[in-house]
């Protein structure tokens, strides 16, 4: 991931190409300063995106078989926390059809 952030970095940087001086080095001052940016950005993030690795790591294979158990979800009601700190999800009340009164019956003519 690391790769990532500081190859685009490099490709934003060298986008302009009026921005972009030869120096010593190949980079120019733009360029580096991206580079700098984007090395303490990942640093300052390292621990955050390791701490996300590691709940999907975790936590991927229950939320999977979750997900295949619950066709629709729109038949529950959204999650609430108990005191406790257990986690339920209520199914919401099914809806009664509604009653549709019988018809007026017909009246017989006699001829």
């Amino acid at each position: 991931m690391k790769n990532a952030f500081l190859a685009f970095g490099l490709a934003l940087a060298t986008a302009h190409p009026a921005l972009a001086q030869d120096e010593e080095d190949g980079l120019s001052l733009m360029e580096r300063g991206v580079q700098q940016f984007l090395e303490g950005l990942l640093q300052e993030m390292e621990p955050a995106v390791d701490g996300i690795a590691d709940f999907f790591e975790q936590m991927g294979p229950p939320l999977v078989e979750l997900l295949d158990e619950i066709k629709d979800w729109s038949v529950y009601d959204p999650p609430e926390m108990l005191d406790n700190g257990d986690i339920i999800i209520r199914r919401k009340p099914e809806k009664q059809p509604e009653r549709v009164p019988p018809p007026d019956p017909v009246p017989q003519i006699e001829l």
